[in-house]
């Protein structure tokens, strides 16, 4: 695999356009995450989603990693699949990770990727990676957009100075 700079635009769009899948997925994690703690979470429109894609390849440190993972989630495949279930989770929990940003987001993102990736299902024909893809996109990306009201306020542990 090579990683240019048309290879990060061209999986930049991607992702864009996968808004039709990654939303539905991220706003029912969101949905099972705020009924266990027993919250509500704002719903994410495709447009918002699309916007923070925008933003987080912006930064092209972290799109030349984003690009890489998704390469690789996009063409991973493994005869059996069930040999290839723990390289897929890695690269999943760290693309939602990378997405989400530094911590304690990354961490909330690999968690919350475990979630959507239980109930994501790819098609039979799908690579095995294609639903570890989707989950971490939507782990990720509902991560750090807002719409959780704990991370509305500031937090009680900010120490002025």
């Amino acid at each position: 695999m090579h990683i240019t700079p048309d290879r990060v635009a061209a999986e930049h769009d991607w992702v864009r356009r996968r808004a039709d899948v990654v939303v539905p997925i991220l706003n029912e994690t969101r949905g099972r995450l705020g009924e266990l703690f027993e919250t509500e979470v704002d719903t994410v429109r495709e447009p918002t989603y699309q916007q923070e894609v925008d933003r987080v390849f912006a930064d092209g440190e972290v799109a030349v990693n984003l690009a890489g993972y998704v390469a690789l989630l996009r063409e991973l495949d493994v005869d059996g699949d069930y040999p290839g279930f723990v390289v897929d989770e890695v690269l999943g929990r760290q693309l939602a990770a990378t997405i989400a940003g530094g911590q304690p987001l990354s961490v909330l993102a690999q968690a919350t990727f475990h979630v959507a990736d239980v109930h994501t299902h790819g098609d039979a024909d799908e690579v095995a990676g294609a639903d570890d893809l989707d989950a971490a996109l939507a782990a990720g990306f509902q991560t750090r957009l807002p719409g959780w009201d704990w991370r509305a306020a500031e937090s009680p542990f900010s120490v002025d100075s």
